[in-house]
């Protein structure tokens, strides 16, 4: 027989029929037609070129373009990570620094160490077990200390859900003539709500969009949005210093067909499932489970099963699968659930059902971040110095060289270049992390020059 773990193993889970409240937003349900496994073509004279775009794709941009009411969209068919990419290097040209979020993407973190950028840390406020937000009022005291920043990057929503003021902290960058990026690869969706929360409606200069997380593309489909003219010149330039030069027109050609429904009959889908998903988070507030506070995404449920004594992986196990639902996240103390127009009825009374056996009871403790690690080396430094796998039981002392970020709170723990401490391996072990990436050697001070590889 034929070896095919791949093929077969995707295969034995669609088997289970289980609710699919996770990635990707089509959920497999039939939106996407099967011709698009015939399209899968490369650039050829009348198929146009992603990152020389003038023909059919400038087009399929158009459309994207004027749905989210930016001065130019690309299309990324290499997910989200080509986007925060590009955006990061049009935004810190000449090695600006630049203030991003604590609860960056790895992908951030990375792109940081290839262009060189020392990330000026803003740490989000308490979210009550959940990641929480930077604030306006900390963006603007950051500015104030750091006046030569380049921008600042925050994550909006949060894997929880949880959404940032946007305006407010677009008006302090104004005020600062700083760039304000926007990670939004779980809110795409958000441009088409009853109420339009979409970042570069509501003041971002640049937007990443994972399109395919909570709308129907395909895995790997997303979107860079660019309110600012001058910025969007050099943009696609940015894009292909990054991207594949093999870009998979399928995932391509499901964003046009994306455009296309949400002209159409997509965009009151999105708006009428607002108050089906908000019975949802009724009825576990009802159970007394915790739900992120403040303003938070319409279509995303996060519920603090901590509440009823479970974390994430138990409840996950003894009351989700046990109902047939497969959540987007089970982590040390909440379930997380992406609610899509392609969910029915049955699948939405799974999850109640699912809910109606929790009950607030003793509750598992919440982890209190720790004050930031010495920082030794840039993020640069350390990911292209010389490396070992390294048991976290032994890393005490030595200096990462790749981000460990266990959930909850969903901030690293550790990001390149910072030393392990004692509280550090605690918190990583209790989360399940046993190994990291470690620089060689030892250091006692940040590094003036990159540490030399031994030949």
């Amino acid at each position: 027989m034929t070896d095919t773990p791949i093929f077969e193993g995707l295969m034995a889970h669609r088997e289970k029929h289980y609710s699919p409240f996770h990635t990707p937003g089509h959920l497999n349900r039939g939106f996407l037609p099967q011709e698009l496994l015939t399209l899968d073509f490369t650039e050829l004279p009348d198929t146009d070129a992603l990152f020389e775009a003038d023909g059919m794709i400038a087009r399929g941009e158009e459309h994207l373009t004027r749905l989210y009411g930016s001065a130019r969209s690309l299309i990324s068919a290499g997910g989200c990570t080509l986007a925060i990419q590009a955006m990061l290097a049009l935004a810190c040209t000449g090695g600006r620094k630049l203030l991003f979020a604590r609860n960056s993407h790895r992908s951030a973190v990375n792109t940081a160490a290839l262009l060189g950028i020392d990330p000026i840390w803003l740490l989000p406020e308490s979210g009550g077990g959940f990641t929480g937000r930077v604030s306006a009022s900390a963006v603007a005291q950051a500015l104030e200390e750091h006046p030569d920043a380049a921008g600042v990057y925050i994550t909006s929503p949060s894997y929880y859900g949880e959404l940032s003021d946007i305006p407010g902290i677009a008006e302090v960058c104004r005020r600062h003539g700083a760039l304000l990026l926007v990670d939004n690869a779980h809110g795409s969706h958000l441009a088409f709500l009853q109420e339009n929360l979409h970042p570069i409606r509501l003041g971002a200069d640049l937007c990443a969009c994972s399109l395919h997380k909570t709308l129907p593309v395909m895995t790997g489909g997303a979107a860079l949005h660019i309110a600012d003219p001058v910025l969007a010149d050099g943009a696609r330039q940015k894009m292909a210093l990054f991207g594949s030069t093999s870009p998979s027109y399928p995932i391509m050609a499901s964003i046009d067909l994306c455009c296309g429904y949400l002209s159409g009959s997509g965009r009151d889908a999105y708006r009428r499932l607002e108050p089906r998903v908000a019975r949802i988070k009724r009825l576990a507030a009802d159970r007394g489970l915790s739900q992120p506070e403040g303003r938070c995404d319409p279509l995303r449920v996060s519920i603090r099963t901590a509440d009823a004594g479970l974390r994430g992986q138990q409840a996950q196990t003894a009351y989700f699968h046990r109902h047939l639902i497969e959540p987007e996240m089970c982590d040390g103390t909440n379930v997380v659930l992406l609610c899509s127009p392609f969910h029915t009825e049955e699948d939405f009374t799974r999850v109640e059902q699912a809910i109606s056996g929790l009950t607030a009871e003793t509750s598992v403790p919440e982890h209190t971040p720790s004050p930031l690690p010495e920082k030794v080396l840039t993020p640069r430094e350390a990911v292209l110095s010389e490396s070992e796998r390294v048991a976290v039981s032994d890393a005490v002392g030595r200096i990462a060289a790749e981000s460990a970020c266990p959930c909850p709170p969903g901030i690293p723990v550790v990001v390149p270049g910072e030393r392990i401490g004692a509280p550090e391996a605690s918190l990583l072990l209790r989360s399940g992390i046993d190994t990291l990436l470690c620089v060689r050697g030892t250091f006692t001070r940040k590094s003036p020059r990159h540490p030399r590889k031994r030949r």
